[in-house]
């Protein structure tokens, strides 16, 4: 039995009508539930190990390491899935959220770890994540600031950046530029059939093929690959595969500078409104109200547990964590919004970090591989901002803020070296696109008052 008083509005909350076959608070039976588990895993796997394995990729980490990080992303993903979905006091949407690795900081953390390795990226995530606690507690005044404006000109960058990340991983990765065979055929050979196989999977009508569609393109491009001799089977050997991934807080050590914070912080201001519309949809879907004390409640629980979720998986060497937006489709697909068939599938991303195999496995992925299906998923955080942007009324204002905001985001990621003479506090806050546009983004946003016309 429950003893938070706080739930009572909630519980006796009027639940819309829907085509749900079990709401939030049913109890599924065992099959359903692990059958419907099974579907959001499928549907979130990839998304999860992708970010550790491209961060991993650009750091030139050694194949033990990164298949422990792999390992910890699931592992974190199962922990902070647990408790969106459970809710520990004030912390969790209490809905079917599933949580897992953000892409949105790649970007930042990479540059993180290219001045400070491992212990500098996760000293500034742990550092920042109080950043989404504190929103959480004021995002109603934080959305005046953060307008959905200036989160799709983020987005956009964190896309575009990220696009640049993928068309590396197609050439084969920083070690094929190494070795002379960066842009080779076979190379790029693997990377379009992986492409091409994710656009085949996506478009066919038949519901498992579509969700499993990134999962089937990377087994058929991992195959190609394996055929190709491209594959280094020598490398797992040396590898430990047995046992378990005991989760050890702290393995690499902390290091904190005030560049990667405020980097890495920018970030976590733009998931904290993300967080808040993903709730808002899973809310909507799973019928319940997105007005009133009980909605405030679910999303201030929801992106605070966005933030301490971020902050844990820092503590067992993961990266930050971020719902993911994909799983309100497969509530909808399969009718189950249970929030207790997240039980399920935090007990699954658990069990799956524990096994070394599987990070070694999905380690000893070549390059190409992931950067077939990585540059569509890529491509597809770029389309999301667009579509926020293009949401909005693009007045002469907007314009303006939209426009200065590109123009010097991406003119740093076009030519970093235009901070080539600058202090080096100034050079490691503003290296990054994403952390230039959108700081310039807000700040605009608030400085530029363009009066307009009553004729326009």
């Amino acid at each position: 039995m429950e003893l938070n008083t706080g739930e009572e509005k909630e519980i006796f909350e009027p639940v819309k009508q829907t085509d749900l076959i079990y709401g939030i608070d049913d109890r599924p039976p065992f099959k359903e539930a692990v059958f419907a588990a099974l579907q959001h895993l499928l549907a979130i796997f990839v998304a999860i190990i992708t970010p550790p394995l491209v961060i991993a990729g650009a750091l030139k980490l050694d194949l033990e390491t990164t298949g422990f990080l792999v390992s910890m992303a699931l592992f974190a993903s199962g922990v902070s899935t647990f408790i969106q979905c459970r809710r520990i006091g004030p912390v969790g949407a209490k809905l079917l959220c599933i949580q897992g690795t953000s892409f949105s900081f790649i970007g930042p953390i990479i540059s993180a770890g290219l001045s400070g390795g491992l212990p500098l990226i996760f000293g500034a995530c742990i550092a920042a994540a109080p950043i989404e606690m504190v929103i959480s507690r004021t995002f109603k005044y934080m959305r005046s600031v953060i307008t959905p404006l200036v989160s799709g000109i983020v987005v956009l960058l964190i896309g575009l950046s990220l696009i640049k990340v993928g068309v590396v991983s197609c050439g084969g990765g920083f070690s094929a530029m190494d070795n002379g065979t960066f842009g080779s055929i076979e190379n790029i050979g693997v990377a379009a059939t992986v492409l091409l196989s994710v656009l085949f999977f996506n478009r066919c009508k038949n519901k498992y093929l579509r969700m499993s569609s990134i999962v089937l393109g990377l087994c058929i491009g991992y195959a190609l690959a394996y055929f190709l001799g491209m594959v280094d089977m020598a490398a797992a050997a040396s590898q430990k595969l047995t046992g378990f991934n005991i989760p050890m807080p702290f393995k690499y050590g902390l290091d904190l500078n005030i560049s990667a914070f405020v980097a890495i912080g920018l970030v976590y201001l733009i998931t904290a409104i993300e967080a808040t519309g993903d709730v808002t949809a899973n809310s909507m879907i799973s019928g319940k109200s997105i007005e009133g004390d009980s909605y405030l409640r679910r999303v201030s629980g929801g992106v605070l547990a966005d933030g301490v979720n971020s902050f844990i998986a820092g503590i067992f060497n993961s990266f930050p964590n971020s719902i993911f937006a994909q799983n309100n489709g497969i509530i909808q697909l399969t009718g189950v919004a249970s929030r207790y068939v997240g039980y399920y599938i935090a007990g699954m991303l658990v069990l799956l970090g524990l096994f070394p195999i599987v990070g070694i496995i999905f380690s000893l992925m070549p390059d190409p591989v992931l950067g077939g299906a990585t540059l569509l998923m890529f491509g597809t955080v770029a389309a999301a901002g667009i579509r926020i942007i293009a949401s909005q009324d693009i007045n002469r204002k907007a314009t303006l803020v939209l426009a200065v905001s590109l123009s010097l985001g991406l003119g740093v990621e076009l030519m970093p070296d235009i901070l080539k003479t600058a202090p080096e506090a100034i050079k490691g806050i503003f290296s990054s696109g994403i952390t230039t546009g959108g700081v310039v983004a807000i700040i605009s946003n608030i400085l530029i008052h363009v009066k307009e016309d009553k004729t326009e």
